[in-house]
């Protein structure tokens, strides 16, 4: 399977980096390597997460409160969003479909 991070997952990593990167430096780096394994590890277990908004999967980070929103088509996974665990769930829906 092949991975694509849409542009919103995109700028929601940025986001984390700068977050994390500002409590400490270097933390932000730790982040990005974390959630890149996260990501990496779908090509291995895409699909086989809940699906919590609609059709979205929703697949959790394992060392930092994050989630990774995707959906499967034609044998590649589209990474929608990646989003703070720590947002309302209303915040949440909304970001998805924007």
């Amino acid at each position: 399977m092949k991975i694509e991070i849409l542009d919103l997952a995109q700028q929601d990593l940025i986001e984390g980096y700068y977050f994390y990167e500002q409590q400490e430096e270097g933390l932000g780096d730790y982040f990005l390597k974390h959630l890149f394994c996260d990501i990496d590890s779908l090509v291995v277990c895409a699909g086989i997460h809940s699906k919590s908004y609609k059709y979205f999967f929703r697949a959790l980070s394992k060392k930092f409160p994050f989630a990774i929103y995707y959906t499967i088509k034609h044998n590649v996974i589209f990474i929608r969003a990646i989003v703070d665990c720590r947002k309302r769930p209303s915040w949440i829906h909304r970001h998805l479909h924007q």
